[in-house]
C-alpha cells in the first residue's frame, strides 16, 4: 500500500453513519430495506424475487441468518488491529463458487435465523468486546436485514466502523442501501472474464456487475485511509485471490483499478488458493497455488502501477 495513504483528509463525521441519524434518514433507510426485499435485485442475478415469499438463488428468504460471530484475528493487519474484527458470517451467498472454501456456511443455512433486535444485539456485543469494527461477511443477498439490524444498534449506542465484506457480485441496489452506512468496503475481485465466472461461480456477468460496483463503492468511501494507529478508518481494500493457471486475470483487475479508480487503489493479492469442496472436478483448481504462480500475479500486478498490500 502507499505510504501516503494514512494521509488522506479524514471524513468529518465518524463513523459515516452518525450521519443518518438526523432528520429520520435511519428510518428512511429502513422502510427503503424492506420494500427491496419485495422485488430483489440485491446483486447481479436480478432475480426479481419477492423474498418475503420465495427465497433466492442465496437460498434466504426474509429472514437472516447468522453462521457465527466474533472477534477475527485473521483479516488483514488494519482490520483486525489488536483486539479483533469483529466479523458477523451470514449463510447464504448469491455466488456458488466450487472452490469455495466456507461451502458448509455459502451454500446451506447453518447458524440460526435472526431478527433486527437480535442482529443488533451480535453487533453490540462484539463492540462491547472492544473489537476494532464491525465486519459483515458475505453481506449481499441480506443487506435489508443488515439495514433493520444497524437501525437498532445504531440508535442503542454503536461507534465503530462497518466493514462491507463482500464477493464483489454487488448490484445498485444493495449499494444504495448501504450509502452512508459503510465506512470500510472490502470487495472481492474474482475474475476479468465472464465466462470463467459462469463456470467458477454460477454467474453471469461477474466482471461487469463487479467493475460497476468497485466504481460505487470507491465513489461513495474512496482510497483507504489509516489512523494515527494504522487502523482503517474509511475506504476501499480490495482483495484478490489468485487462482492456479492465471484463471483470475490479474493483470485485467490491476489495470481496471490503475486506470478506472486510482493508483492508490490498497489491494491484497491473496496467496491461500487450496482445493476446497468441489475444486477437483475443475482443473487447474485441483492443485494448491504454486510459489511461481503467485509471483507472476504481484508482478503483473505492479506492471499496472499499484503497490501489492
Amino acid at each position: 500500500m502507499n505510504s501516503d495513504l494514512a494521509a488522506h483528509t479524514s471524513p468529518d463525521v465518524f463513523p459515516v453513519y452518525l450521519s443518518l441519524l438526523e432528520g429520520g434518514k435511519l428510518a428512511g433507510r429502513v422502510a427503503e430495506a424492506e420494500t427491496a426485499l419485495h422485488e430483489c435485485r440485491l446483486c447481479g442475478n436480478d432475480c426479481g424475487i419477492d423474498r418475503t415469499a420465495h427465497p433466492g438463488p442465496c437460498r434466504v428468504g426474509d429472514v437472516a441468518y447468522v453462521a457465527s460471530y466474533g472477534p477475527h484475528h485473521g483479516e488483514e493487519d488494519v482490520l483486525r488491529g489488536w483486539r479483533g474484527s469483529g466479523t458477523l458470517f451470514f449463510s447464504g451467498c448469491n455466488l456458488h463458487c466450487v472452490y469455495c472454501q466456507n461451502c458448509d456456511i455459502s451454500q446451506h443455512l447453518t447458524g440460526a435465523p435472526v431478527t433486527p433486535q437480535t442482529l443488533a444485539g451480535m453487533m453490540l456485543d462484539l463492540q462491547s468486546r472492544g473489537c476494532h469494527n464491525l465486519n459483515l461477511v458475505s453481506p449481499t443477498h441480506v443487506v435489508p436485514q443488515i439495514v433493520s439490524g444497524l437501525a437498532v444498534a445504531i440508535q442503542a449506542g454503536l461507534r465503530i466502523p462497518i466493514v462491507y465484506n463482500t464477493g464483489g457480485y454487488d448490484a445498485p441496489q444493495a449499494l444504495r442501501l448501504m450509502d452512508g452506512l459503510v465506512d470500510i468496503y472490502l470487495p472481492d475481485m474474482k475474475y476479468a472474464v465472464a465466462a470463467v465466472g459462469w463456470q467458477l461461480s454460477g454467474v453471469r456477468h461477474y466482471p461487469q456487475v463487479n467493475q460497476a460496483a468497485l466504481r460505487e463503492m470507491y465513489r461513495q468511501v474512496g482510497s483507504l485511509v489509516l489512523d494515527d494507529r494504522g487502523l482503517a478508518r474509511r475506504g476501499v481494500l480490495v482483495r484478490h485471490l489468485v487462482l492456479p493457471g492465471g484463471l483470475a486475470g490479474t493483470g485485467e483487475i490491476a489495470r481496471f483499478l490503475a486506470k478506472e479508480l486510482s493508483l492508490d487503489t490498497a489491494i491484497h493479492v491473496m496467496a491461500q488458493y487450496r482445493p476446497a469442496y468441489r475444486a477437483a472436478d475443475f482443473p487447474p483448481l485441483d492443485h494448491s497455488l504454486t510459489r511461481d504462480e503467485y509471483a507472476e500475479a504481484v508482478a503483473l500486478v505492479r506492471a499496472a502501477g499499484l503497490t501489492p498490500f
